[in-house]
């Protein structure tokens, strides 16, 4: 705690706001910022605020900026087009004229079906919006792709099923590492696709939680598109190697800062709810390293398809979600 002088001194210097010098060292630009006195006589930075005051502040305006989205989750989603035949006349929904051929006049998005030239395509925007009637499939699907279809912060799938494992599962042993059936798990599946936020997990269909652990794993394996994207993947195994703790994760930091919106809200999301598996250790036995265990090949995949890569890294996809869970209330 700061002396009653001190906090006073602080008070008002801090009451009038000057413009930093050219030059200013970072540690006192920072202490300003802080409302902290450095200097000969003493006062003090704690170490971690030191290393994390200034990421924060990008935390902080990339929170306030979800924040701003939960009423408009207006995720940026690029088209999915690809090249289709129109039966008929048809114009593009861009330029506004006319496509002209017998067959592949044009190209179409999958996602919203938005119709095009070929070289309109590479000048609209990335303003997708998904139709849910083009949705077939809630697993496998494109992770922003399907939020944006259901107008949510995070895939449906992922808040129903750890809402059911919070309520019932957390003391349960060997939580995420121990499998339900597969038959099973393949049902919640299909009723996910079938029925979409109506399916129906509860422990009177599903008594066994490690099916509901077991499907929300399967989700995560099924994206084309990892959790951990395939562009950010080798950043996330560089900060893992570098030794120094404080510094791997200030890098590790700055590379979630790189996660596409919806992205980085599905993996907060879930590094909140394995925090919270973690405080039940004496019951499930799954720590952060456990935890890192099963999650890191699930979350992160390579982006070339190599079993010596897979291999090679596995330690460090490990690391790297025992990271992000021990330090969730940080990095998040």
């Amino acid at each position: 705690m700061f002396s009653e002088e001190l906090w006073l001194e602080n008070e008002k210097k801090c009451a009038v706001v000057r413009k930093p010098k050219p030059g200013r060292k970072r540690q006192e630009l920072l202490a300003v910022a802080l409302g902290v006195k450095v200097g000969v006589k003493g006062g003090f930075l704690w170490p971690p605020l030191k290393l994390f005051a200034c990421p924060q502040i990008s935390s902080l305006v990339r929170r306030a900026a979800l924040t701003h989205n939960d009423n408009h989750f207006n995720y940026e989603k690029t088209h999915n087009f690809k090249v289709h035949t129109f039966r008929g006349p048809h114009w593009c929904e861009y330029c506004a004229n006319f496509m002209w051929g017998l067959i592949a006049q044009g190209v179409r998005c999958s996602d919203c079906g938005l119709n095009v030239h070929k070289q309109c395509s590479k000048h609209v925007p990335n303003d997708c919006q998904p139709d849910l009637k083009r949705i077939k499939k809630v697993y496998c699907c494109d992770l922003t792709t399907l939020v944006k279809a259901h107008n949510t912060q995070r895939p449906m799938v992922v808040d129903i099923c750890i809402r059911e494992i919070e309520a019932r599962g957390l003391k349960s042993e060997g939580l995420y590492r121990v499998s339900g059936f597969t038959e099973h798990i393949e049902d919640v599946k299909m009723a996910f696709d079938r029925d979409g936020e109506k399916a129906d997990i509860s422990a009177n269909i599903y008594p066994d939680i490690n099916i509901i652990t077991g499907a929300l794993k399967l989700y995560f394996r099924d994206l084309p598109i990892p959790v951990i994207t395939y562009d950010t993947y080798s950043k996330f195994i560089e900060a893992a190697k570098i030794s120094n703790a404080d510094e791997r994760l200030e890098a590790v930091h700055e590379v979630l800062m790189l996660l596409p919106p919806a992205h980085y809200e599905t993996l907060r999301y879930l590094m909140i709810h394995l925090k919270k598996v973690t405080m039940n250790e004496k019951d499930n036995f799954m720590n952060a390293e456990n935890l890192g265990i099963v999650f890191g090949p699930t979350l992160m995949r390579p982006p070339e398809d190599s079993t010596l890569t897979t291999l090679h890294d596995m330690r460090y996809q490990k690391l790297i979600v025992q990271i992000l869970i021990e330090n969730e209330d940080v990095l998040f």
